[in-house]
């Protein structure tokens, strides 16, 4: 979609206009569920913030500036909306207790054969809190201090959880991959 299309969406979107806002979420659908996906363990979970992004990105929408990216803008919508639907649920979720991690080698150009699905299947076995703190710093960007204050948590317990889930997503990779490298190398 070129930027003046972008704009007369948005410029629709700020009218309330029904249509202006379905063009907008089909053409931003598969952009935000990547984002939403990464936050969640389910699809369910995932549309559930996904569709919570969207109504208030429709509630909101005349405080987009639009000097600035709409997709970035969309962005940081979908991570606090995500961010929301955990404090939210947190009190549902069971930590599970991190397993020694083998200090084994594994071959690098496994890794390239992960598909996206393989990938999401290991993040989602992360307990919440882990995941979370893994998506925003490892895949967003954000600074410890910035995740401990969106999560209203120490510093501390945000580079802890890090570390435990690097060791965890360590674990699991072994737990998951190792019994397909060992059978793709007997056949």
């Amino acid at each position: 979609m070129d930027k003046s299309l972008e704009k007369e969406i948005i410029k629709g979107c700020r009218k309330k206009k029904s249509k202006s806002q379905e063009m907008l979420y089909k053409h931003f659908y598969g952009y935000a569920m990547s984002i939403c996906l990464r936050y969640s363990y389910s699809k369910d979970e995932a549309l559930e913030i996904l569709n919570d992004s969207f109504m208030k990105v429709f509630k909101n929408i005349m405080k987009y500036n639009e000097n600035l990216s709409f997709k970035s803008w969309l962005r940081r919508i979908i991570i606090n909306t995500s961010i929301d639907y955990y404090r939210k649920n947190q009190k549902h979720r069971h930590t599970l207790n991190i397993e020694m991690a083998r200090n084994e080698e594994c071959r690098l150009d496994i890794i390239d054969d992960l598909s996206v699905n393989d990938i999401l299947k290991l993040l989602n076995e992360l307990p919440n809190q882990y995941r979370i703190i893994f998506n925003l710093y490892e895949i967003e960007g954000y600074s410890h201090k910035e995740i401990a204050e969106m999560l209203e948590i120490p510093e501390s317990t945000s580079r802890t959880n890090l570390a435990r889930a690097k060791k965890k997503l360590r674990v699991l990779f072994h737990q998951n991959f190792d019994y397909e490298i060992e059978y793709e190398r007997a056949v």
